[in-house]
């Protein structure tokens, strides 16, 4: 049997089978009449540019051409003046949507679970070095400030006058569209708009989750081993939860020990493990689904980083498949700026009430016109235009690490690199990891191990290169500073 290739198109989620026999573009037409059929793309959607998506999934333009011809011969699509293409408005979603998209989608395909435990939140490593590898920021200097503002300036000319009244806690009813619009497109959610709840960043998100997880009978919290110690460890110990770590192997969380966990949540990374980097498998993920129905437990997913990918194809989202037990959580930190402080949560029907609650309880709601200027972002297609233009630069600098890597430190592991804005590089046996991070610091590098992230302790040692804020020479540099101390430390 021919091995399966996909095609990564990183503004709609479609996956090519060039051994199937199929011609491409009725692949593409089956992936995007399903998508239609099931809700994930919403009437009224925008499409990409045919350029954009064939380039994406490594095809010639004509062979999307033909597949979006088909379907708007068919009513699926239309085109509007400009070449621009939309889902027709004559297919609504079909009811039930979610129970729908959560059936249409192959079992094989890639998805994301869980919340990335601290991912949210920047991590800077608290000193002066010549180059600092700290993790979780992003290149703020290329925020897209004339798009931004042109969303703005629409939004205080365009904005009904109730929008700057009192809203529920839910957010703006244009973000919740918007979001939808693009989660069912990119990240083959089954979202809709009446489950989705604007928070200020995953580090609220996360909060108000576990606050109503305690309300609802939740005692224990199982968090991946290794993961962050910020938000969901701090939240879950200040709410009384016990916590219990489940290993993460190269593929992510080890599924035969949540069965053993006997947790009542569990929040993971599995697009991306953070920060190990795993992906977690479809049969791992239909696993940990048939846990949490067994249980009636909830999977938190946090789709942290999941925009950013290189060599991979794409990985969509658990929520399409479980929508009633998966609660998933997005950000723009990651892909815009963190001091947006604007998140989103994707709640199951049960809890939607309970977690705006919280919600209008913490603040009221989000800002009004950062929540519109965001949905306006997006509908205008600013937002994947801005991605599209980050991508390059961000698997630029990774590569320049991984060349410094190969050629400096050629006995490190990396891991967790098609992917993301990190890699972790496992040390080989009998190199310490703090004494590394000390002789690091003393060379003017700033970098973190693995170990501090560990719940159970033990484990190989590693180090976490956050490379997103980093110029490719000064990656070169830091790595170099990097193996003077670890000659250092060996000659120690």
């Amino acid at each position: 049997m021919g091995r399966s290739r996909t095609g990564p198109a990183e503004d709609l989620l479609i996956e090519l089978d060039r051994d199937a026999g199929v011609p491409l573009h009725r692949q593409i037409e089956a992936s995007i009449r399903a998508s239609v059929q099931a809700g994930r793309l919403r009437a009224g959607a925008s499409l990409p540019p045919t350029r954009t998506l064939a380039a994406g999934l490594g095809v010639s333009r004509g062979v999307v051409v033909e597949a979006y011809q088909q379907l708007v011969a068919e009513g699926y699509l239309a085109s509007r003046s400009g070449g621009y293409t939309q889902v027709a408005a004559s297919m609504p979603p079909a009811a039930g949507a979610g129970a729908a998209a959560s059936t249409a989608r192959p079992a094989a395909r890639g998805t994301a679970i869980g919340a990335a435990v601290g991912t949210g939140i920047g991590t800077g490593i608290g000193a002066n070095f010549r180059v600092d590898f700290g993790y979780g920021r992003t290149d703020v200097s290329q925020f897209p400030r004339a798009a931004w503002l042109r969303s703005v300036r629409s939004v205080l000319t365009t904005a009904p006058n109730d929008r700057f009244a009192y809203l529920d806690g839910r957010g703006v009813p244009e973000l919740h569209e918007a979001l939808c619009d693009y989660l069912n497109r990119v990240r083959g959610t089954a979202a809709v708009p009446g489950n989705v709840v604007i928070c200020n960043g995953y580090g609220q998100g996360i909060g108000l989750l576990i606050q109503v997880l305690v309300q609802h009978g939740a005692r224990r919290i199982a968090l991946e081993d290794p993961s962050s110690n910020d938000d969901a460890r701090v939240l879950a110990g200040a709410a009384g939860l016990d916590m219990v770590g489940i290993p993460v192997g190269p593929d992510g969380v080890q599924v035969d020990a949540l069965h053993r966990a006997d947790a009542d949540a569990v929040v993971l990374t599995p697009s991306h493990q953070w920060p190990t980097g795993g992906v977690l498998s479809a049969t791992a993920r239909a696993a940990v689904i048939r846990w949490a129905k067994r249980r009636g437990a909830m999977v938190v997913e946090d789709d942290y980083d999941a925009e950013y990918r290189y060599d991979r194809s794409p990985v969509g989202a658990m929520q399409g498949l479980a929508p009633d037990h998966v609660v998933y959580c997005g950000t723009a930190s990651k892909t815009l700026a963190p001091g947006l402080r604007l998140g989103w949560l994707v709640v199951p029907p049960r809890l939607v009430a309970d977690v705006t609650a919280a919600k209008v309880l913490a603040d009221r709601g989000s800002p009004v016109i950062d929540q519109l200027t965001f949905a306006d972002f997006l509908a205008r297609g600013e937002f994947d235009r801005h991605l599209r233009r980050m991508r390059p630069v961000y698997r630029r600098r990774r590569d320049a690490l991984l060349d410094a890597l190969r050629t400096h430190l050629p006995d490190l592991e990396p891991a967790g690199v098609a992917a993301g804005q990190h890699v972790v590089a496992w040390l080989p046996p009998g190199l310490d990891e703090t004494a590394v991070v000390t002789a690091a610091a003393r060379h003017g590098l700033g970098i973190r191990g693995v170990g501090p992230y560990r719940i159970s302790g033990g484990g190989p040692g590693g180090l976490i290169f956050g490379y997103a804020i980093l110029s490719e020479s000064a990656i070169a540099e830091g790595v170099a500073l990097l193996a003077a101390a670890i000659r250092e430390v060996r000659g120690a």
